[in-house]
């Protein structure tokens, strides 16, 4: 088949692109081209050149697409006025569904590939007709949280050739092949805000003003750089007095922070859901299942009833944040918090 392999310079594609030329298909590296603010040194032209070298190892066909304008709109401003609306967003949710499997997908097919792959650590398997999105074989690398909102049209037409690999097999399989890439470390959060912290690229954009801290009780307990800054369980950031303080919940009309000393204050066991999406059949109201609130979070039970989500223990809960639910390894699909349920 003619596959189009998303490279994005780093090791987990450029073996993805190397397994599919070895198992004997018609490999086309195709790097996309996202958008970076003036004022950081981001590494896109690094990443193209580790690309095009990539291409070069393999022996195949080197493109690449222009979307910085479309992953402005899609994914950065979509971003910054969640933060704005006092949410907490997954921006990497939103990449995988407006940008690789949306427009890059596009683009890709109209140029005539069969088939397109990516170097996520996840798997696809067809069952009863129909396919599903497991977790990787690597847990700890494990990336189906972030592809939740894909579905059987996106998943008819991916591979990804890596989901079966542990990290240190695809670090083994680069070297042996003598990839140009085989010892570049993984890239670490959003290419766009580069070294720069998210407080720091945020102030850029919002009208962020100092504020109040309160405790529980209602009593003023320090202050904050802007209330758009924080999210549920944070520490960092809070100037308060008596010791660490974390975030129970924050309030962007009167830019007010509420804290407390005790970290499970902020945690809560119910939330409302919008935006839900399923990758295949939806599961039964009510049905017990694993969820994760977080990407780094431990898959935990949950039960769904309608757009309202049952933990049966308290979480880390954030409104704005992707709630991913599970059925053992498989990836059902999502939502997104729209409120948490304190009760």
């Amino acid at each position: 088949m003619k596959i189009y392999v998303g490279l994005s310079g780093g090791v987990d594609s450029a073996v993805s692109a190397a397994l599919l030329k070895e198992a004997g298909h018609e490999v086309v590296g195709a790097f996309i081209k996202i958008w970076s603010p003036e004022f950081i040194a981001c590494t896109w032209k690094e990443d193209r050149a580790d690309a095009l070298r990539v291409c070069a190892a393999l022996g195949i066909p080197f493109r690449e697409i222009d979307l910085s304008s479309t992953y402005r709109r899609e994914v950065v401003e979509d971003m910054v006025h969640t933060y704005q609306a006092g949410m907490t967003p997954n921006p990497d949710v939103v990449c995988n569904r407006q940008i690789k499997f949306g427009s890059f997908a596009s683009w890709a097919f109209a140029e005539g590939a069969e088939m397109i792959a990516t170097g996520h650590y996840a798997r696809i398997e067809k069952r009863n007709g129909t396919y599903s999105l497991l977790r990787a074989v690597d847990e700890a690398k494990d990336q189906s949280y972030f592809l939740y909102r894909l579905t059987q049209d996106d998943l008819v037409r991916t591979l990804f050739p890596i989901g079966g690999m542990h990290k240190a097999m695809v670090r083994a399989k680069a070297r042996a092949w003598n990839l140009p890439v085989s010892h570049k470390p993984d890239s670490q959060g959003l290419c766009f805000a580069g070294d720069v912290s998210i407080p720091e690229f945020l102030s850029r954009y919002l009208n962020l003003k100092k504020g109040i801290v309160f405790d529980e009780e209602g009593n003023k307990i320090g202050e904050h750089d802007g209330a758009a800054l924080y999210t549920a369980g944070q520490r960092h950031g809070l100037r308060t007095q008596g010791g660490p303080h974390y975030v129970v919940r924050t309030d962007i009309a009167t830019n007010t922070v509420i804290a407390s000393r005790e970290k499970t204050h902020a945690y809560a066991s119910n939330a409302l859901l919008r935006d839900i999406s399923w990758i295949g059949m939806p599961p039964k109201d009510g049905e017990m299942l694993t969820a994760q609130a977080r990407y780094h979070a431990a898959p935990a039970f949950a039960q769904l009833d309608g757009t309202r989500i049952r933990f049966s223990s308290p979480e880390l809960l954030s409104p704005g944040q992707s709630v991913v639910l599970y059925r053992e390894a498989e990836c059902l699909g999502g939502g997104v918090v729209e409120k948490v349920v304190r009760e």
